[in-house]
């Protein structure tokens, strides 16, 4: 019982620390394009608690452990300033990019330390939590990358679409909280079986 604890509270630090890093990602392009707003709030940091949201980042990974069997919640998002970006056209995708960008890299990383580590040499818990770090940071690249407000993958549609579109762009971000609620509720299902071969794929299990 006391085991499962602790792996439980290892499961919501590396959750909470993938999401900081994803926020933090974010917040470092931006200040790289030349927008410091999350540098000057102090975002730019690994310490969790400048990034903590109650219930993204409490709140919600309980709820989602105990009634689903799984782990998942986000953080408050990083401030910036899209005007002060010097690339006004691509910026803010770059920005948006970053943070999945930087939980793809996280799980090919890990994911090839469980793929080419002895399974004998270790012991079965720590094979457990690679993969879980893995398949966390899959399951956030590839949430985030789809293209509903608010989450990143919108800022592809709204940069790539072109401005004749305008009206569509503004309905788009009109309805995207809606969209968003029946994506969590009916579609979120429909990114298990992506992210489950990209696991296979990167680990080779």
């Amino acid at each position: 019982m006391e085991t499962s604890i602790i792996f439980i509270a290892v499961q919501i630090l590396v959750v909470l620390f993938s999401i900081v890093l994803h926020e933090v990602a974010h917040g470092a392009m931006a200040n790289h394009l030349g927008d410091p707003t999350a540098k000057n709030l102090g975002r730019l940091t690994l310490n969790p608690f400048k990034h903590l949201d109650l219930f993204g980042s409490v709140i919600l990974p309980l709820m989602t452990f105990f009634i689903g069997g799984f782990i998942f919640g986000y953080a408050k998002p990083v401030p910036y300033n899209p005007f002060n970006l010097r690339d006004q056209k691509y910026g803010p995708a770059k920005v948006a990019a970053a943070g999945p960008a930087t939980n793809i890299a996280l799980a090919v990383l890990f994911g090839l330390i469980l793929r080419f580590l002895p399974a004998d040499s270790v012991l079965p818990q720590f094979l457990h939590l690679l993969s879980f770090i893995v398949f966390m940071n899959l399951i956030l690249a590839i949430f985030n990358l789809v293209p509903i407000p608010p989450l990143d993958g919108h800022w592809f549609v709204l940069t790539f679409v072109p401005d004749r579109y305008y009206q569509f762009k503004q309905a788009y971000i009109r309805s995207g909280f809606f969209i968003f609620l029946i994506f969590i509720l009916y579609g979120f299902r429909l990114i298990i079986p992506l992210t489950t071969w990209l696991f296979r794929l990167i680990t080779g299990s």
